[in-house]
């Protein structure tokens, strides 16, 4: 077994000339990938040497500051709950069922905990480590890599990955090189350029053969073209519905929606920000809207205006709808859990329905009470132009689906070539679900590349 020690300054000199495996890549996927090698060859008996090349000076550097240095590790749920959802366009989640179901969020935690990484559930399903401090998530693969006897060569970054007959020959931007049996690249996508997400893998695969669809931003803020007024920075709508149109078509989703200084974030936003970069690309700017009452429709919402008008005439509307729910069951416009419309946002909705301030519900004539109903079902959000590539938390895009077996992660392209983690096109929501897809397609690369 290859017991050599992780060498931190890089190989300009190569100490090591070929290893049976070779991951490239230390982020969740790759240290994920390299674990599931060692206990794969372990159980099957086999001896071999297992390398790991960084770019960066030490692992997980995206794992660290994931979660605002918290890492939302994974979500609470069966792998059907989380495929349902967390992945939302059906191909992708039909490519990672087998990965989710082969190591799911239980078999993660279950690793962490080996390694005395406790985590905590909150309310809305995300787990996060009980410190509080994702570097512990990174301590635990570290302990675990070494437990393994897998060679880590950072400051390392990979040039070209070439097939010279049965083997790989990897070159470094140093002009270092070393030849693989087996080669599974995990370099992640291109979001958050900072921590060393470039593309360098999507250029290796594209050079092996690959098709590769465009990156685009997903989990990303919205800035809009003209900002929200400023008395509106910071004020959040809880649980509204975010609507996305151009060109004729719309999208939709629904969540917490918060008006920040440039547009909009929260995870609605972040949810939704996938589909309006590509509306964005197509149609050249997308509108956006928002339904403060997604569970009622406009006929219903207005009987309910009505039956208030027909009981406090006197009322003016400004005052009943600063004690308005935002997005009510469908029972009753009583006082909701989350809170009502903020009183910072009834100016914004007067204004834009038209209305007098101070106009009461005996004198909201029809035409005024159909302009109210079409701003709260529909109010104007601004317009979006694009969504900036190293804004989002993930990028969407990458290496085919269609070019990889997603029972074992290995190429369809190139025999004993592995594909895992954010390299490949799908994106996961907002919740965890991008770490678990990561670290449930390494370990299955890794499983399966000891076999291939």
């Amino acid at each position: 077994m290859d017991t050599t020690e992780i060498t931190k300054e890089g190989f300009d000199t190569p100490s090591v000339s070929h290893t049976a495996l070779l991951v490239i890549g230390s982020g969740a996927a790759g240290m994920s990938a390299a674990v599931a090698a060692r206990r794969a060859a372990e159980h099957s008996g086999k001896s071999c040497s297992i390398t790991v090349l960084e770019r960066n000076a030490c692992p997980g550097t995206k794992i660290r500051i994931s979660g605002g240095g918290k890492c939302n590790v994974t979500h609470r749920g069966t792998p059907a709950e989380l495929l349902e959802k967390g992945y939302l366009r059906p191909n992708e989640k039909r490519f990672l069922r087998s990965a989710l179901y082969s190591f799911a969020n239980t078999d993660l935690l279950d690793l962490l905990r080996s390694r005395d990484v406790e985590t905590e559930e909150r309310a809305d399903g995300k787990v996060f480590p009980l410190s509080g401090d994702a570097s512990s998530v990174v301590v635990a693969f570290e302990e675990l890599l070494r437990e393994s006897s897998v060679r880590q060569l950072f400051s390392s970054r990979v040039r070209s990955v070439e097939r010279q007959g049965t083997q790989f020959l990897v070159t470094t931007a140093a002009g270092a090189s070393l030849t693989a049996d087996v080669v599974i690249l995990a370099t992640g996508g291109v979001s958050w350029s900072r921590t060393g997400t470039t593309g360098d893998g999507l250029a290796i695969a594209r050079a092996l053969g690959h098709s590769i669809k465009d990156s685009s931003a997903a989990l990303a803020p919205l800035y809009t073209i003209k900002p929200p007024p400023a008395t509106l920075s910071g004020v959040a709508l809880r649980s509204v519905a975010l609507i996305a149109t151009a060109g004729g078509r719309s999208v939709d989703r629904r969540g917490d929606l918060l008006f920040t200084h440039r547009g909009f974030s929260g995870p609605v936003a972040l949810s939704l920000s996938r589909d309006i970069g590509e509306f964005a690309t197509l149609f050249g700017s997308v509108s956006l809207f928002a339904d403060l009452f997604p569970e009622q429709s406009a006929a219903e919402l207005e009987e309910k205006f009505l039956f208030q008008a027909r009981k406090s005439g006197a009322q003016m509307v400004r005052k009943f709808l600063q004690s308005c729910p935002i997005a009510p069951l469908r029972e009753a416009l009583a006082l909701a859990p989350h809170g009502t419309i903020p009183t910072a946002l009834l100016p914004f909705i007067m204004r834009h329905a038209a209305l007098e301030n101070d106009v009461t519900w005996s004198g909201l004539v029809r035409e005024k009470r159909m302009s109210l109903l079409a701003v709260l079902k529909h109010l104007p959000l601004g317009s979006v132009r694009e969504v900036p590539l190293d804004q989002g938390e993930v990028s969407a895009g990458g290496v085919s689906l269609a070019e990889v077996n997603p029972k074992t992660m290995q190429s369809s392209i190139v025999p004993k070539l592995f594909l895992c983690g954010e390299l490949l096109d799908y994106a996961g929501e907002i919740g965890g679900f991008n770490l678990q897809a990561a670290f449930s397609t390494g370990w299955m690369a890794g499983t399966h590349a000891i076999d291939s």
